[in-house]
């Protein structure tokens, strides 16, 4: 069975609530410049070095997605890269501990 996370923005709105991680299309458009993308265009999947992304369907702005290692050999160096790249919070579902990128 492959870990699974939460991606959470890292920002908080006035409110004290996290700000949406943005629009699904910019998304899934800045994802795939990191080798993250869907197999067929559309999917709510999206795959990546030792990773695969569910982005929650009709969900725009994107609020938070899954995050479910499935290759962990090679998974941590781009789950780092993104989480800094994005300002995501990665958070653990079984602990509720936030991984520090």
């Amino acid at each position: 069975m492959s870990k699974q996370y939460v991606i959470q923005s890292r920002t908080a709105g006035q409110d004290g609530q996290r700000v949406p991680l943005g629009a699904r299309s910019e998304i899934v458009g800045s994802l795939s410049k990191f080798n993250t993308m869907a197999e067929v265009e559309g999917e709510d999947t999206l795959w990546g070095p030792g990773i695969k992304i569910e982005l929650p369907s009709g969900e725009d702005p994107v609020n938070q997605m899954l995050l479910y290692i499935v290759e962990e050999e090679i998974a941590w160096l781009p789950i780092l890269l993104l989480a800094k790249k994005f300002d995501w919070s990665v958070i653990d579902i079984e602990t509720g501990r936030e991984l520090q990128p």
